[in-house]
């Protein structure tokens, strides 16, 4: 199943009907509904979708974002957080976006777990600027890259704690609604869960069948480039609790959401992993421009009509 994100021109439109009639232009019907939505614009969605202009795959937390929240931030709230309102916001946001998810008759909605409390200006992004230059098999890079992981690995066992005591809570909902839980694989190792601990989580979840896996190819390709991990050696792992997945691509090291083909991504390889059916949904950057993900989007049929 292909979709693609309302992410991509969610910011240029103040009404959600036009909005989703510049994506019918690209050549996609199916739409998954994305963080940074305001109130205003959901009556024109949902006249689009009334009117049968498109089928909505899933939706991605939070949806509506919050009131309060003036820019699109869907980590504002952190379930993970050491404020007791912030997790209890998390849930109620979260709730809301179940309930609206299942009003579009949508398959699943992604979650962000949340972090261990890091600071990313000293740990992703020096590591990531060594890579740019070049450095990463330097041992300084190497002893820096170790000291991240080890710090993190301390730190941890709480926040995953809280992740996992969420999910619990919000399981029942999911159930009720009829729509699945899908977390996602997250681009900075400082956030939850990283990959061992979301082996761990799936596995905790094993026999719940609402909650499973979201791949972001661009965020676990960062990860790869920054040498944490091997991506199709993680997929192969994670396959058997796939959802579906976040199409873009990223250019050397760390440029992601751009247009699939225009990067370093080889999807051949990658979507091997994903059975057949399971929704493929392209996410990509504001600044993306429609003609080159028309092109793109032919790319992929001619490549991948299974997928189309």
């Amino acid at each position: 199943m292909l979709a693609f994100s309302t992410c991509w021109n969610n910011s240029r439109h103040t009404d959600g009907e036009t909005m989703i009639e510049e994506i019918l232009g690209l050549g996609f019907d199916n739409i998954e509904l994305s963080h940074g939505m305001t109130v205003a614009k959901i009556p024109g969605i949902r006249k689009a979708f009334a009117a049968g202009m498109f089928t909505c795959s899933g939706v991605h937390n939070y949806f509506p974002s919050p009131v309060e929240v003036m820019i699109d931030a869907p980590d504002a709230y952190e379930y993970t957080s050491y404020r007791p309102f912030d997790r209890k916001r998390a849930m109620e946001m979260t709730l809301k976006t179940l309930e609206i998810a299942a009003e579009f008759q949508a398959l699943y909605v992604v979650l962000h777990m949340g972090s261990a409390p890091m600071d990313t200006a000293k740990l992703t992004k020096p590591l990531t600027k060594k890579v740019s230059e070049g450095k990463q098999r330097d041992a300084d890079y190497i002893k820096d890259k170790i000291a991240f992981i080890r710090k993190r690995e301390k730190l941890a066992p709480l926040y995953y704690q809280r992740a996992i005591e969420a999910l619990e809570e919000l399981a029942a909902k999911a159930e009720e609604y009829g729509v699945k839980l899908a977390v996602e694989s997250r681009s900075r190792f400082e956030d939850m869960p990283n990959e061992r601990e979301m082996v761990m989580l799936q596995e905790h979840f094993k026999d719940n069948p609402w909650i499973g896996y979201w791949h972001d190819f661009g965020h676990v390709q960062l990860k790869h480039n920054l040498g944490l991990l091997d991506h199709s050696e993680w997929l192969a792992t994670i396959a058997p609790h796939l959802i579906g997945g976040h199409v873009h691509d990223v250019q050397w090291p760390a440029r992601d959401h751009r247009t699939p083909f225009t990067g370093t991504l080889d999807y051949d390889a990658l979507l091997t992993h994903f059975p057949q059916g399971c929704p493929l949904v392209w996410e990509l950057s504001p600044t993306r421009e429609a003609d080159e993900i028309r092109d793109s989007l032919g790319i992929w049929k001619r490549k991948f009509p299974q997928r189309s």
